[in-house]
């Protein structure tokens, strides 16, 4: 059954990579061959599925299609313009922004909030979107691990060994991810200032964008405020974390529907909620019990622990550049889903404690993608706004700001949770 099973995740795999617009019809295809096959058993499939995850996400994506739409990012981003005097500051501050926010908000919706500003920016200016629209994508990316609702990466980590929003702040008494992912930034924000040395152009102020609505920000706040506060209740429910996210975007749908009485804007927001990143990961939850029910996520544990010698600064380093090449190329999300349990039979081989490893893959897997222009969905949403403005971008225009940027801040991080963690 062993053989089966791997032959399974194989193919998911290799269908994953090929047919990217039907990943998750693939995934849980995958899942069902599994339970007909009986390598897992319905009841275990369900149980497989991490629903407090999967309400994370979809309730974190319902409220940020709200605030888009309330267009107070667009007047965040005005505010932070002001501050600007030349060109190479507004693209320094553009991203510095886009960073913070998607520490918090989706990347691909942070880069659909923040390009639109950058675009008006660089038309006033008579100058290429190209450099700006890039940098504002891979500090996207970058900040999507900082915090527990920043990237599904973070949210799958933080399922896996039980995170919490504070937990990425301070983790078992020392400084946890969201730290050295800002150190990170910053040193990622030097390389954008050197890239960007000649652009000094002068900025003129532009007009505050109005803000149709301050209750989708409130909830955000809310949203924050009340994972912080769960993060202290001890022995609460495992879906605690979800039920917050769903509740509080419930609220603002309803809310919405009733001050606009009109149901449109609900279809509208619902829509927002991206189904197949739910289905997929739905899907590889269960493929992934399934081959560690076979004993597959034990046998790649072996195999790692044996390339490394057991050796804990080798298989800490291997795991985070091989993070980077491979999220450089496919989708971070089924990688850090299938690698998470496979990190824990690792540390658990070797009788260490795993965070070190975890925290090695997602800074891999998270950074790792913003060497290509294909390897976060963040920069191919920055691309393809810029092709609907008419720039095509070259695999070289994107890598003279993906490659040192990335770099940079895995360097940065590598270095650093190492000496932290170790």
């Amino acid at each position: 059954m062993k053989i089966v099973a791997l032959c399974i995740f194989l193919l998911t795999y290799i269908l994953l990579l090929s047919l990217p617009k039907f990943r998750a019809y693939v995934a849980i295809a995958a899942a069902a061959v599994f339970v007909i096959l009986g390598i897992l058993p319905v009841s275990d499939a369900f149980a497989a599925v991490d629903w407090n995850v999967i309400m994370m996400i979809a309730g974190t994506m319902g409220t940020v299609s709200l605030l888009i739409d309330s267009r107070m990012p667009a007047r965040l981003a005005d505010i932070i313009m002001g501050w600007a005097s030349n060109v190479k500051w507004v693209i320094v501050l553009l991203s510095l922004f886009s960073g913070i926010i998607s520490a918090f908000v989706d990347n691909v919706a942070t880069v659909l909030m923040v390009a639109p500003v950058a675009l008006a920016i660089c038309r006033k200016l008579g100058m290429s979107p190209v450099p700006v629209i890039i940098a504002i994508a891979v500090s996207s990316n970058l900040q999507g691990a900082a915090t527990l609702v920043g990237d599904t990466t973070s949210i799958l980590l933080g399922g896996h060994i039980g995170m919490d929003f504070m937990d990425f702040f301070f983790f078992h008494g020392k400084v946890s991810l969201f730290w050295v992912v800002e150190l990170g930034a910053l040193a990622s924000a030097l390389i954008l200032l050197w890239l960007f040395r000649g652009e000094n152009r002068k900025v003129d102020s532009m007009s505050l964008t109005p803000v149709e609505d301050y209750f989708p920000s409130v909830l955000m706040i809310l949203t924050v405020v009340l994972l912080i506060a769960a993060s202290f209740i001890p022995g609460k429910p495992s879906v605690t974390n979800g039920v917050i996210c769903m509740t509080l975007f419930l609220i603002g749908l309803i809310r919405d529907m009733i001050r606009k009485k009109d149901f449109s804007p609900v279809r509208k927001h619902l829509a927002e909620v991206d189904l197949t990143t739910l289905l997929l990961l739905a899907g590889l939850f269960v493929v992934i019990a399934g081959i560690q029910r076979v004993g597959l996520i034990d046998d790649i544990s072996r195999l790692f622990v044996s390339l490394a010698s057991d050796n804990l600064f080798l298989i800490y380093t291997l795991l985070v550049w091989a993070s980077v090449i491979i999220s450089a190329f496919i989708d971070n999300i089924p990688y850090v889903a299938t690698m998470l349990p496979v990190v824990s039979g690792i540390a658990s081989m070797m009788g260490v404690e795993p965070y070190i490893l975890h925290f090695g893959v997602i800074i891999g897997a998270t950074l790792g993608g913003n060497l290509t222009p294909v390897g976060a969905s963040a920069n191919i949403a920055g691309i393809g706004i810029l092709r609907k403005e008419g720039y095509e971008v070259s695999v070289a225009e994107f890598s003279r700001i993906g490659v040192p940027f990335t770099l940079t801040a895995v360097c940065t991080g590598y270095l650093l949770i190492w000496l932290i963690w170790a």
